[in-house]
C-alpha cells in the first residue's frame, strides 16, 4: 500500500512540475528587449501632444520613472541634462506620478525641462505601463531612428557614447 502511495505521489509531482513549466510562458514579464520596435503611443501634456510615431528619424530617449522611485528619479534628471546639450536626440519623460502637484514639484525641483515630459496619473493601471511592462521597474529607452531598441536602462555617460 505505501509503495502505491508513492508511486502516485512521484507521477504526481512529476505532472505538476511538467505542466507548471508552461504556465505564464505567454507574458513576457521583463520588459521590452534589444531589437524590439518600441511600442506607439501618444502623450498629452498641458501645452503639447506627443506622438511617438512623429519621432522617427531621430534618436528618441524614452525614459520612464516617478518621484517616489529614487533611482529612476535621478536617473531621469542626468539623463534629461545630458540631452539638453545634444540635439541628436529628442527626449521623452514620462513620470507615474499619482497626482501632477508631485510631478510638478518634481521636475521644477530637478530642473528639468518640461517640453517633453508628461504625467501619467494613472499609475501603474495606465496602458503606457502595461505596454512597455514596467512592472519590475521604471527603464529607460534609447530608440534608433525607425523606432527600434538599441539600448536600455542607459546612465549619460552611456547615452554620449551611443551618440558619438
Amino acid at each position: 500500500m505505501i509503495k502505491n502511495v508513492r508511486v502516485v505521489f512521484v507521477v504526481w509531482l512529476a505532472v505538476s512540475l511538467f505542466f507548471y513549466s508552461f504556465v505564464g510562458k505567454d507574458t513576457p514579464t521583463e520588459g521590452l528587449t534589444i531589437g524590439d520596435r518600441a511600442p506607439e503611443f501618444k502623450i498629452c501634456g498641458e501645452r503639447q501632444l506627443v506622438d511617438l510615431k512623429d519621432l522617427r528619424g531621430k534618436y528618441v530617449l524614452l525614459s520612464f520613472w516617478a518621484s517616489y522611485d529614487a533611482p529612476s528619479r535621478l536617473n531621469n534628471a542626468t539623463l534629461s541634462h545630458a540631452v539638453s546639450k545634444n540635439d541628436q536626440v529628442e527626449m521623452v519623460s514620462v513620470s507615474f506620478d499619482d497626482y501632477k502637484s508631485v510631478f510638478n514639484s518634481t521636475i521644477r525641483k530637478d530642473k528639468i525641462s518640461t517640453s517633453n515630459c508628461f504625467v501619467e496619473t494613472e499609475g501603474e493601471n495606465s496602458e503606457l505601463y502595461q505596454t512597455y511592462r514596467l512592472h519590475k521597474g521604471f527603464k529607460n529607452y534609447l530608440l534608433d531612428r525607425n523606432g527600434v531598441i538599441i539600448a536600455k536602462d542607459i546612465n549619460a555617460n552611456q547615452l554620449a557614447s551611443y551618440l558619438n
